[in-house]
């Protein structure tokens, strides 16, 4: 689907769809309790979609291993792959997009100490064998996904296990939820300095819970405030575990004029939307820590810098950094290729609120991956669209 957006101020209350991180989580510790959970505001989208019809194929009582299509959700791949082992001996994952090619490699070479076979070809991954107690060392600076599918699956055997970090962990809050889904369905662990402590025989617990409002995707809309739309972001826990909620710190610094260096090691998602935000103000701003935005649905890194110098802007990106000088306007009048990445439709949408000309997005749908209703959302705000048919 390509649409073309008339530059149109946004204004009214929006809110944003309940976290996509937190959903993952909560479901998985559901499908592990042995009895009925209850998930509150709990909606549909792609990748949550993926992780409820892999835990139904690893909960199916058939012979084999099962088979488990995990869309473009590396959330389900990474939580799901340690879970696999300890429940069916293994099991055939699949994807769609550049799933398959993002890095595992942390999980490889745990599988290569432990024995656990694995063949991964022609966008098939096979894994095969059983997780036993003991060291699981992993590094923290690749995805701390790898550390939740663990800490999934380790309290599930009999003995004791402990995961030991030989670098420092990027993205520590996605782990702090985690510790909170498993917290509430009875799971518990110590954590020490580089490692985790995960006593063994654990069950989990049935439980009541609801999704919080997702702070990332609120950015978005952040991110319009920033450009000049009266839009109030409505729903949102101010004590939530979600990472992502530092982007409320981060939207105030950005409202002063001046250079300022932010890293995204820690909330590499808010990286599109803070992009927005520096496009427009006066100054110069930086964001480091960002090498992980290239292994993501796109090339994040290169796709919000190219994205931006189609619509006006000045941005460069690095190896590992994105420098973008601000400009009292953006221009439009220009088609942006979506990239079929979630992140950066919804970034080129805002952004297109604040041109001068119309911009056309090519492979708009892509936000069902995270924010199905987004656009929705955003002619509720007032935004204007149609479809574009190339005519």
């Amino acid at each position: 689907m390509n649409l073309t957006i008339t530059p149109t101020r946004l204004q009214g209350s929006v809110t944003p769809p309940p976290s996509k991180s937190q959903a993952h989580r909560l479901l998985i510790c559901a499908a592990l309790a042995e009895g009925e959970s209850r998930l509150a505001n709990l909606t549909p989208s792609q990748d949550v979609d993926a992780t409820r019809r892999c835990l139904a194929a690893l909960r199916e009582d058939r012979r084999g291993l099962p088979q488990l299509d995990c869309g473009e959700s590396g959330s389900t791949l990474r939580f799901l792959l340690p879970l696999a082992l300890v429940l069916r001996g293994g099991g055939v994952f699949t994807g769609r997009g550049r799933l398959m090619d993002r890095p595992q490699r942390p999980y490889f070479d745990l599988f290569d100490e432990k024995g656990i076979r694995y063949d991964q070809k022609n966008g098939i991954l096979t894994v095969e064998g059983r997780l036993t107690p003991g060291t699981y060392r992993l590094p923290g600076n690749v995805s701390s996904q790898f550390v939740t599918g663990l800490l999934y699956a380790l309290p599930l055997l009999e003995g004791n296990s402990e995961i030991l970090l030989t670098s420092p962990l990027e993205s520590r809050s996605y782990v702090d939820i985690t510790l909170e889904a498993l917290a509430l369905f009875g799971i518990r662990g110590v954590e020490r300095e580089d490692r985790f402590l995960i006593p063994g025989g654990q069950r989990y617990r049935p439980c009541e819970a609801a999704v919080e409002a997702d702070w990332s995707q609120a950015a978005f809309w952040l991110a319009a405030v920033s450009l000049g739309s009266p839009v109030r972001v409505e729903g949102l826990d101010q004590n939530s575990a979600q990472g992502d909620r530092v982007i409320a710190d981060l939207f105030s610094r950005l409202s002063w004029p001046g250079d300022v260096e932010i890293d995204v090691s820690d909330c590499p998602d808010l990286a599109p939307p803070l992009a927005v935000m520096a496009a427009v103000r006066a100054g110069v701003t930086r964001l480091t820590g960002a090498a992980r935005l290239r292994l993501k649905e796109s090339d994040r890194l290169e796709a919000i810098g190219s994205a931006l110098r189609q619509l006006g802007g000045d941005a460069e990106e690095g190896p590992d950094f994105l420098t973008i000088r601000g400009r009292s306007g953006l221009t439009g009048g220009c088609a942006v290729d979506c990239r079929n990445d979630h992140r950066i439709a919804m970034m080129a949408a805002v952004a297109a609120t604040a041109c001068r000309e119309p911009v056309t997005l090519l492979g708009a749908e892509c936000v069902a991956k995270s924010y199905p209703h987004f656009w929705d959302d955003y002619r509720m705000l007032g935004g204007v669209f149609c479809e574009y048919t190339g005519q």
